[in-house]
């Protein structure tokens, strides 16, 4: 038996628990705030449903063999005492964040080898707790090795599709070029489908342009024409998509902002790379938020 715990399971993190579950060989925990009697997600493939354990509390918990982390990035503070008793000397974590600084905030109490950082699109919506829509089917990318070789055979029975890839900071920086776009959306409160019109998504591309420069400077290998590919795949999405940030500035929840957008102005500032576009949006959500 596989031993398996997911903290924060909102929209993603409730998708993959879900999903991990399904394999009899998995004994999954969810690590909550707000407890739920079972996890139930409408998925391309179908229904599907799963009765984990649900921890509210760190209390009675003993290591695991894989924790995974997929609470949002401004939330890290929250995981250190679920993490304080789930990792021990054999145990794995994987982070599934968006962003590009997955294992940062993590290096000082886990040792490097342990930890996995992970790109994730799964396209998923929350709608209460224990209760997603999944959009997609999706992916997941982790960096080649025997840690990431390991993560994804967790999901060998799923129709998720999971990808070892040997250039990670490439694939992270392109993942962060579809997210920083989204920024639009949470701006104007509309969902994927406003990337048909042409202003917007001359914002978005904006952007994205930014993010390829400055991802180029971090030793990214990224395609001059990722802004178009970005456009083009919210255009061939579900117009009535919503990504997080949307989500969660509707619901007046605090924003993965920084970790989106704020990320690429830090670093361009760095560089010496100005990056107007994504200043510009930054400063707008922020005051909305205010």
């Amino acid at each position: 038996m596989t031993t398996i715990a997911v903290i924060g399971p909102g929209a993603v993190g409730g998708t993959v628990a879900a999903w991990l579950a399904q394999n009899p060989a998995h004994v999954v925990t969810v690590c909550v705030r707000t407890p739920f009697e079972s996890l139930a997600v409408e998925t391309p493939e179908g229904s599907i449903s799963a009765t984990p354990r649900v921890a509210a509390s760190p209390a009675g918990l003993s290591p695991v063999d894989w924790v995974l982390v997929t609470t949002k990035t401004y939330d890290t503070d929250a995981t250190w005492a679920w993490l304080d008793v789930l990792v021990g000397p054999d145990t794995r974590v994987a982070i599934l964040r968006n962003g590009v600084e997955h294992t940062a905030p993590f290096a000082s109490r886990i040792a490097a080898e342990r930890l996995v950082p992970a790109v994730v699109d799964i396209p998923a919506e929350r709608s209460a707790p224990g209760r997603v829509l999944q959009r997609r089917n999706g992916w997941i990318k982790v960096p080649a090795g025997q840690a990431g070789e390991a993560f994804a055979a967790l999901f060998a029975h799923t129709p998720i599709e999971l990808q070892v890839v040997d250039d990670f900071v490439t694939e992270a920086w392109k993942k962060l070029a579809l997210n920083c776009a989204g920024a639009v959306n949470a701006l104007v409160l509309k969902p994927a489908g406003i990337a048909h019109d042409e202003g917007a998504a001359q914002v978005m591309r904006s952007l994205v342009r930014e993010c390829v420069a400055v991802g180029r400077a971090e030793g990214a290998d990224l395609s001059e024409d990722l802004a178009d590919q970005v456009i083009a795949g919210y255009r061939a999405a579900d117009p009535d998509g919503v990504n997080s940030l949307y989500a969660d500035r509707a619901a007046g929840r605090p924003m993965e902002l920084d970790a989106r957008n704020g990320v690429i102005v830090r670093n361009g500032a760095a560089h010496g790379i100005a990056t107007p576009a994504n200043a510009m949006v930054v400063a707008l959500l922020n005051a909305a938020a205010g």
